[in-house]
């Protein structure tokens, strides 16, 4: 199957069938998502839902934050995981955004990247979510799930992995595209065992046609 064909079934199937797919953290802001994303670091969603409110109810603006100190911030988000880390990339943030960007989260990706706690990925995020700009975030989901669909090929890397993609999914539909491979990893194209039983992707998936092929050689009998 040649690569634009996958790549036009594919996304052909996640529009019809996942037309609305977003973002499974919980904001209202910016500000907020900024830091929900910042937390969702090597941590579920769900976990980091849980945890957000009561430290939104402490520190509600960017202003907040910046006033208070790592020390300040832990008992807030101590269930996440690398609270003490996690709690000094806040701070430093959220004085940064005060100090340098007048406490509004900027949209530019590359000043978004100057902010403690944000790498590529927490920046791209913010900008297809919060600004609607066209990008691709990767995390682990996007990097397993494009390389299993064949919409990747030899990527080693999180940026080599977004290059790709990026350069064959078109722009407008690039932020929801971030969303359908998350979703599709979390919940059918799972890490450990993927449920290809349940998945309308197999006709195209790269991975289900190895795992067919090879179930479908003659087994060796044993002398």
């Amino acid at each position: 199957m040649r690569i634009e064909e996958r790549y036009a079934h594919i996304l052909d199937w996640f529009r019809q069938h996942m037309p609305s797919a977003e973002s499974e953290l919980r904001y209202d802001n910016p500000y907020q998502l900024l830091v929900a994303v910042i937390l969702s670091a090597q941590c579920t969603d769900k976990r980091v839902n849980m945890t957000t409110p009561a430290l939104f109810d402490r520190f509600p603006t960017p202003q907040h934050m910046a006033e208070a100190d790592p020390e300040e911030i832990y008992p807030y988000i101590k269930s996440i995981s690398y609270p003490n880390n996690k709690a000094k990339n806040l701070s430093g943030m959220a004085r940064m955004l005060v100090s340098e960007f007048g406490g509004q989260v900027p949209s530019d990706i590359d000043r978004l990247q100057r902010l403690p706690g944000v790498g590529r990925k927490t920046a791209n995020v913010v900008a297809i979510v919060a600004f609607h700009q066209s990008a691709m975030p990767v995390d682990t989901h996007v990097f397993r799930v494009s390389d299993r669909l064949g919409l990747t090929t030899g990527a080693k890397t999180p940026l080599q992995t977004e290059m790709q993609l990026t350069a064959r999914i078109p722009a407008e539909d690039l932020p929801a595209a971030h969303h359908w491979l998350i979703l599709h990893g979390r919940y059918v194209c799972t890490a450990r065992k993927p449920h290809c039983e349940a998945c309308g992707l197999k006709p195209w998936c790269r991975y289900f046609a190895r795992s067919e092929a090879k179930s479908s050689r003659p087994q060796r009998q044993s002398q």
